[in-house]
């Protein structure tokens, strides 16, 4: 027999997103199966965020405060939760109407688990480009050491009790603050299920894929060492674990050398020569740094791109990001 349907606490944080909260929370309230309460948390914006917010203010609960970051407005709205799972929407995503109905007959069908997913369409100017599931397959199995390898959820649904137990999201992160959020959960006992429907629309943002990307890099390399130092992992999570970090901080490094390459940074030289000592670089992308490190200006990049650009040795079989 299943059990009780649990309620669903539905987490906005907003920071500048007047021209799109509206439509998410539209399709918070447009749910077949209602959530238990939608939660705003205003993160300091300067936008016109109050008059987005308007058609919704007898639906919402609204909270404010100053300009910390996405981590610390889910820390906000986790404190204010109700229900007994919380489901974070980005302010410029949205559901699919029955994306509630549907986690919360997977809670009712299997009521051990804390987090519960489904897939997504990715998006990108209006039209759908992919789904989440096709390169980020669902763990059925070995979920702890899955996770370490990639964030196989994509805006849970997780049990607010739990959250509340690991402290909740980490606000040192600028990004990754959900992977790190299920990685603990996961690395401390909780399992994940998922509804293999794309029941969210996630929108991809425009921002270049390489400004930028060395310290989201470095924010991963932190999580995942965090990661390594949870009590009681075994032997083949343990190794996961360290193999992650390794895989992370050499992406990291080679990432940082190419930013610096890009912008004729006076530091080039000794990020390319970082890259060149690395032990979690393979060999090719090594030599490449080494090679750019002593070349004039105008061939360094080419080197850095016929070498480095994405070269990272990945472990075989690897499937992380």
């Amino acid at each position: 027999m299943a059990a009780p349907a649990p309620g669903f606490s539905v987490l906005i944080p907003a920071y500048e997103a007047a021209a799109t909260i509206g439509e998410a929370i539209a399709s918070a309230r447009a749910q077949t199966r209602a959530p238990s309460e939608i939660i705003v948390c205003d993160d300091g914006s300067s936008d016109d965020l109050a008059a987005a917010l308007e058609p919704h203010r007898e639906a919402i609960r609204l909270i404010a405060g100053e300009h910390r970051g996405v981590a610390a407005a889910r820390n906000r709205l986790l404190a204010a939760a109700t229900a007994e799972f919380v489901v974070p929407l980005d302010a410029d995503d949205v559901y699919a109407p029955t994306r509630l109905e549907r986690l919360a007959d997977l809670a009712a069908a299997r009521p051990g688990l804390d987090i519960l997913a489904t897939d997504a369409h990715l998006s990108s100017s209006g039209e759908v480009v992919g789904r989440f599931g096709e390169n980020t397959p669902f763990a059925l199995q070995e979920q702890a050491q899955a996770i370490l390898e990639r964030c196989f959820v994509i805006c849970p649904a997780m049990r607010r009790s739990r959250l509340l137990e690991l402290g909740g999201y980490d606000e040192s992160l600028r990004t990754a603050e959900d992977w790190d959020v299920c990685i603990r959960l996961i690395l401390t006992g909780s399992e994940a299920g998922l509804v293999d429907e794309p029941l969210l629309e996630y929108r991809l943002g425009s921002e270049s894929l390489t400004s930028g990307r060395a310290q989201t890099l470095r924010e991963r390399v932190y999580v995942l060492e965090k990661a390594t130092a949870t009590t009681g992992l075994d032997r083949p999570v343990r190794r996961a674990a360290e193999q992650a970090v390794s895989h992370h901080r050499g992406r990291a490094l080679e990432q940082a050398a190419i930013e610096a390459v890009a912008r004729r940074d006076s530091k080039a030289r000794h990020e390319l020569f970082a890259v060149a000592r690395s032990r979690d670089v393979n060999l090719r992308a090594r030599l490449g740094a080494a090679l750019a490190g002593i070349a004039p200006e105008n061939q360094s990049r080419r080197i850095v791109e016929a070498t480095l650009w994405g070269s990272s040795g990945r472990p075989r079989g690897w499937s992380g990001g």
